[in-house]
């Protein structure tokens, strides 16, 4: 005898939500059942294993009938007894869907805001109300009598005794007339394919087919190819299987990675990842715009996202993989995702592995690591800003050319540091827009004198990252266009330069006042006349170049002209102020000699055709001597 039972009122208005199209990605409903049934199963397998008898070949079946316009979703799993099904039904709504209509509240009814994934909420099963007018699901456990629950969603809903021979459960959805795309094989397989695919049982579908005498048979078609190949033993996955996935997951359609990382982790928070490193940057890395973030999440193999940006720090963008939590709420939203505390867990745990298995390529396939790091270097570099937990992990992977390196060759600063002399005490640096702009710099003449090595930082980045990178091995680092090496000069030479070309400095100063804050002298030049460093805080030549390039309105800030103490140019100069040489011939002079100290720290002259034309009658004098 059937017995009709009403919806509480919280119930009533999730499902009228529901039926109104709530959801902006209708798809979900079938991701949500399919969900169900794969529970159902697990906990018969799990029954089986003390019950032999319980056991049976494990499947869910998708049975599409375009004439009944019905969509049937059936599993061979625990099934439920009337009891269950009163319970659970209500227990699901009765937990979940106060805190979903609250949330919907607290939104303000901005129903474009609304979560697709609503299995958090525990409402899941509802999800079928978008596509179907009515819902019978026809339940048995064991041998307790089979039991049917119909509802139109809307007021109540029905139980009644059924037949069913095997235990298990079957969804028969009447779908609505604007849902009957989810009648059609492909539409249904691309639902699978994309949400269901690596469940670990068996999703089938009957599929027509007529053979050479034209007999028509029905047969069962696999929609899922369950190969979650991140559940296997490394030892056990083929070479063609690591590319084949790795195609699927990259979102550039590579087939080359330079290393796959497995990961499992237990305890506080359970999860497997499997987890590749590129070899190749894609064409979007530096266009966040138009790039995908994050690994793909999966929840005991059901798909979620594939853009879980929480899984992984922005710096670390280009690493593709899977990660499949066991500790997650099914179906969470992704509003919920960003909020969830686990999910920060693992991200500390795949962080820390990837930057141990990158150690490891470092110290075990160096030329390998460094043209990984020529790819993705720039974008691992940001990881020295921003991270402040793994910030002394990511200065042991980072990667320089250097004063002392051929061209192309680079060192990592622990190598920096273990070739300082003793009498080093700091870790130099130059920053420039590339090798060629920054090695021939005079500021570097001192420390070529020294045996000093001084690291060339040519990304862009660089300039912004050692503003917090202060320290390494406790090591100091210091920008050689900083300009103040105080106890490392000789006072007394200084002195001497000072009062012996006095005039020269005087004169720079008063006539360069515009461009310049300080005209002094300097020991460190040894075979350039003169060199452009930078005061105090000021930004550097650099960084003013790129705030530029950026179109951002950066004031131009004045440098400091250090003077080589015994240089023959100065010396010439200070003959020609003394003779009396004419004011205007001594100022296009001091225009020249600013000019050229621009141009070798890499920045261009405001007049380059007053300094051609200056450099020509230079030419033309000595010529015609």
């Amino acid at each position: 005898m059937s017995k009709t039972r009403t919806f509480k009122t919280e119930v009533r208005q999730l499902l009228q939500l529901m039926i109104h199209s709530l959801y902006s990605n209708r798809d979900i409903f079938l991701r949500e059942l399919i969900a169900n049934a794969a529970d159902a199963i697990d906990k018969a397998r799990f029954a089986s294993l003390t019950d032999p008898a319980v056991a049976r070949e494990w499947k869910i079946r998708i049975t599409p009938d375009k004439e009944a316009k019905t969509l049937v979703i059936s599993d061979n799993g625990i099934g439920m007894t009337e009891e269950e099904v009163v319970d659970n039904i209500g227990t699901i709504a009765k937990s979940g869907t106060k805190a979903f209509l609250k949330m919907l509240e607290e939104q303000g009814g901005h129903t474009a805001d609304v979560p697709e994934l609503i299995g958090q909420f525990g409402v899941g099963f509802y999800s079928a109300f978008m596509v179907a007018s009515k819902v019978e699901l026809t339940t048995r456990s064991g041998d307790a009598p089979a039991v049917k629950w119909t509802s139109d969603g809307q007021a109540d809903y029905t139980l009644a005794p059924a037949e069913k021979a095997e235990p298990g459960t079957e969804i028969v959805l009447y779908l609505k007339e604007d849902a009957e795309i989810y009648l059609e094989s492909w539409k249904i397989s691309e639902i699978v394919r994309k949400y269901s695919d690596f469940i670990a049982y068996p999703i089938v579908t009957p599929e027509k087919k007529v053979d050479e005498n034209k007999k028509e048979t029905v047969e069962e078609r696999v929609l899922n190819s369950r190969k979650a190949i991140w559940l296997r033993k490394p030892s056990e996955i083929t070479d063609e299987e690591y590319k084949s996935f790795y195609t699927h997951l990259s979102n550039f359609g590579g087939t080359e990675y330079l290393k796959a990382i497995h990961m499992t982790a237990e305890g506080a928070s359970e999860f497997k990842a499997l987890l590749f490193l590129p070899k190749q940057a894609p064409f979007n890395l530096l266009m966040p715009d138009i790039q995908k973030k994050g690994l793909q999440l999966y929840i005991k193999r059901m798909f979620i996202t594939d853009e879980c940006k929480e899984l992984l720090p922005d710096y670390l963008r280009f690493v593709c993989g899977v990660v499949d939590s066991s500790d997650l709420p099914l179906n969470v939203s992704r509003e919920i995702l960003q909020q969830n505390p686990l999910l920060a867990k693992i991200q500390t745990a795949v962080t820390g592995k990837i930057l141990s298995e990158m150690k490891k390529l470092l110290d075990g396939d160096r030329e390998n690591y460094e043209k990984f790091f020529v790819e993705f270097g720039r974008i691992i570099k940001e990881g020295l800003h921003t991270d402040r937990a793994n910030a002394e992990k990511l200065k042991d992977l980072v990667l320089y050319e250097s004063m002392n390196t051929e061209p192309g060759k680079f060192i990592t600063l622990g190598e920096y540091v273990a070739a300082m002399p003793e009498a080093q005490k700091e870790i130099f640096y130059i920053t420039g827009e590339k090798r060629n702009a920054v090695a021939f710099s005079p500021a570097l003449e001192y420390f070529r004198k020294q045996g000093w090595d001084v690291l060339f930082m040519t990304d862009p980045i660089d300039e912004w990252v050692m503003q917090s990178m202060f320290q390494y091995q406790k090591k100091s680092f210091k920008s050689v266009l900083r300009g103040d090496f105080s106890g490392e000069e000789s006072a007394d030479t200084v002195k001497a330069a000072a009062e012996k070309y006095a005039k020269t400095a005087e004169f720079l100063k008063t006539e360069l006042a515009a461009e310049v804050s300080e005209v002094k002298f300097s020991s460190l030049l040894a075979d350039s006349p003169c060199c452009l460093t930078v005061d105090g805080a000021a930004l550097s030549p650099h960084m003013e170049r790129l705030f530029r390039a950026m179109n951002q309105a950066v004031p131009v800030s004045k440098r400091i002209l250090e003077l080589s103490c015994d240089h023959p140019l100065i010396q010439a100069f200070e003959a020609q102020l003394a003779a009396g040489t004419e004011a205007e011939k001594l100022r296009q002079y001091a225009r020249i000699l600013y000019d050229q100290a621009l141009l070798l720290e890499g920045s261009p002259v405001a007049d380059p055709a007053a300094f051609a034309k200056g450099i020509q009658e230079l030419l033309a004098a000595a010529l015609t001597k």
